[in-house]
């Protein structure tokens, strides 16, 4: 199926591994032109070991001029700005929600959800001259079903679902559709560190520590493993084509049944 997305340019942050990386893979073998970037110092090993041609930029998403500096390359390298994939994002500090420092609430709330904010309000009004554009965010199963030792991520996640939401109201009418992805336990360097210190703390291996995660703390995943990165991507590369032109404000789960209601 052609995607019709030849030649459009895509702003995809978190991309140096994991869902970002494989959503890079797939837009390019669209056609789509790609602005990737990171945060400062990590490794693109596996970026350039897959991808062909692209424009990269390291930034810290915590701070809007380099968000602007971002989208400000994409438009002078390709000329515009037209897909934004935002994927970057940490798990934050785990344990009981009221011996959160308010560091730790800061921190999540400054990287999984203001830097959504941020990098939107410089891509966004590029996509809205061209009456074109497509902008997909990563929440999470946790922003519908929270575990609790994971307060300051599910806060976090669950307010970029409700600014999705809120931001695909005022965009839709300009031709911007704005959407999001909510995966569930995904082979990441995120759950990898996960299950390695879930391994170190048992005294098993890492694929026993998996193993046990899913039977204790996901049950409702059907499959009894955990999601690739490429599944995900697969569906976000859907959302930022022109065959999702009917998608606005929408929530896909790519969860395999992990959350376990019929809350849609």
């Amino acid at each position: 199926m052609d995607l019709q997305v030849t030649d459009r340019v895509a702003v995809i942050t978190g991309a140096s591994s994991g869902i970002g990386l494989h959503t890079a893979k797939q837009l390019q073998f669209e056609g789509v032109k790609l602005l990737l970037t990171d945060m400062p110092g990590v490794n693109w090993s596996d970026a350039e070991s897959v991808l062909g041609d692209f424009e990269l930029v390291e930034a810290d998403l915590t701070q809007q001029d380099e968000c602007q500096s971002v989208v400000d390359r994409a438009i002078h390298h390709f000329g515009g700005c037209h897909i934004l994939v935002h994927s970057a994002g940490i798990t934050g500090e785990k344990g009981h929600p009221l011996e959160m420092s308010d560091e730790a609430w800061r921190e999540a709330w400054d990287i999984d959800f203001l830097s959504a904010v941020r990098i939107s309000r410089a891509a966004i009004p590029e996509m809205r001259k061209a009456q074109w554009g497509r902008a997909v965010f990563i929440t999470s199963e946790n922003a519908v079903q929270p575990y609790a030792d994971e307060a300051v991520y599910n806060t976090a996640k669950a307010a970029l679902g409700c600014f999705v939401k809120n931001l695909s109201k005022v965009e839709g009418k300009h031709g911007v559709l704005i959407n999001s992805v909510a995966p569930a336990f995904i082979e990441t360097p995120m759950t990898n560190s996960m299950m390695e210190q879930r391994a170190e703390e048992m005294g098993i291996d890492v694929e026993e520590a998996v193993a046990s995660f899913l039977d204790q703390e996901r049950p409702g995943i059907t499959a009894k493993r955990r999601g690739k990165p490429e599944e995900v991507a697969a569906i976000i590369t859907m959302l930022c084509s022109e065959r999702a032109s009917f998608v606005n404000g929408s929530n896909y789960r790519v969860d395999c049944g992990s959350v376990m209601t019929a809350d849609y």
